[in-house]
């Protein structure tokens, strides 16, 4: 089958001409998985549509925020309800308050928040809070956890656990990457042996609690405890990346589901309702530093901004209930169950990693427990794959090393369609 992209190729080639790449974030080029990006002009459900009246089964959520699907009309009227009343003011508000408090209430170490227009805005100011806090500049990272792309999260992993990183993209000073440490994600010896070599220099430990920018990575048995010990040992800030996980895997993200408690949590996606935004939050007592109350400087002319704090209240308003995690973990579940059952029929290796409603799929036949597993698994295979699913009118990300997601909108029809298609996809492979 041929999709029909005219449009969408003409675009492309005008974009080129105005933005870097024709595009405002690198991974949509299609530059990874090859052919030319569909160009989409709406969503209904659990559906996108392109410029050529092509219909797409999406999953892959814009990356995550669209939990409840495209265009859910309870987050349109409560967007359309607020720009009725204007749409930035550079002033407080009560919808603040009001996402606040449902941010508070649902996240279980969060007592204050900070609200930002995105994630790297989150986790930039997390690190810069957990430096200002414990007067220390060392950050610990892990490899495969993406943190935006603020100077500090784009390096690479030293010699040694000792070394320091090395910038991963040009632009990037050398000053600003020393003071980060880069290890493999799931070693606690690692960690461990960091701390060692540099006693009472450690500001934080910032890391995705479940990864979903290498796909979708388990923490092993007490990584996540071994870090928090680490950090109350040491005197450092335990730092959750939560943009993905947050709102998605349950109600009170991954710290609820693996019940261990970082100091800050950094959200975005869900909480925006398909909006920009993002946020960070923890102890008042940490929080209690940022300007005006404290000497840390954060500040942002739209940060709290109404329209994005409307789609943020109506979605977390529909989230409030277990019956929708329930269903969306057992609608995953099969989904993630049916994949492993067909790649077994069709003797085609494959590990399917799934919390909630994240899931990742890796062409192995090895456990995925880090980056590292990542990059030595079958991308080009993954590529081919997503090529296939295109042709077949179903939208996974254009990128191996990220998650697709389930929705609220999709139905086990919807997971059969997608198995039918990756059926005949494995006999391509024969």
């Amino acid at each position: 089958m041929k999709l029909i992209n005219e449009k969408s190729a003409k675009l492309f080639e005008k974009a080129k001409t105005l933005m870097p790449g024709g595009v405002n974030s690198p991974v949509r080029s299609f530059k990874s998985v090859g052919g030319i990006p569909h160009f989409m002009e709406k969503g209904d459900g659990p559906y996108v549509f392109d410029v050529d009246g092509n219909r797409f089964l999406d999953f892959t959520a814009s990356w995550g925020p669209l939990i409840l699907g495209h265009s859910h009309p309870k987050i349109k009227d409560a967007i359309i309800n607020a720009v009725e009343k204007g749409t930035t003011f550079g002033t407080p508000t009560k919808r603040e308050n009001v996402l606040a408090q449902m941010v508070i209430d649902a996240v279980p170490s969060i007592e204050k928040v900070r609200f930002v227009n995105s994630g790297t805005e989150a986790t930039m100011s997390a690190v810069r809070l957990a430096r200002g806090y414990t007067n220390r500049d060392l950050i610990i990272k892990f490899e495969g956890c993406y943190h935006g792309h603020s100077d500090a999260f784009l390096s690479n992993a030293g010699s040694g656990l000792a070394t320091f990183d090395q910038p991963s993209s040009p632009g990037i000073p050398m000053a600003v990457v020393e003071s980060t440490i880069t290890i493999p994600y799931n070693d606690i010896n690692a960690a461990r042996q960091v701390f060692k070599i540099n006693p009472e220099t450690i500001a934080a430990i910032i890391l995705e609690p479940i990864p979903g920018n290498m796909g979708v990575v388990s923490p092993n048995s007490g990584f996540l405890q071994g870090l928090r010990d680490l950090c109350t040992e040491n005197g450092s800030i335990l730092i959750f990346d939560e943009v993905i996980s947050g709102f998605r895997v349950t109600h009170g993200g991954a710290q609820e589901l693996f019940n261990v408690m970082p100091d800050l949590t950094t959200l975005g996606k869900i909480i925006g309702g398909g909006l920009p935004v993002g946020a960070y939050g923890g102890k008042a007592e940490i929080m209690a530093c940022i300007s005006p109350e404290g000497p840390v400087y954060q500040a942002g002319t739209l940060s709290g901004n109404p329209i994005s704090m409307a789609g943020g209240i109506a979605t977390l308003t529909e989230l409030n209930t277990d019956e929708l995690y329930d269903r969306l973990e057992k609608l995953s579940k099969y989904f993630a169950d049916e994949l492993r059952k067909v790649a077994n029929e069709i003797n085609v290796s494959v590990k399917v990693n799934q919390f909630g409603s994240m899931i990742g799929l890796f062409f192995s036949d090895s456990d995925i427990n880090n980056f590292n597993d990542v990059a030595n698994s079958g991308i080009d295979t993954y590529n081919s794959l997503h090529r296939y699913l295109l042709k077949n009118n179903i939208y996974f990300p254009p990128s191996a090393y990220e998650t697709f997601f389930v929705s609220t909108e999709h139905t086990k029809k919807h997971i059969d369609e997608v198995i039918n298609v990756f059926k005949g996809f494995g006999r391509t492979l024969d």
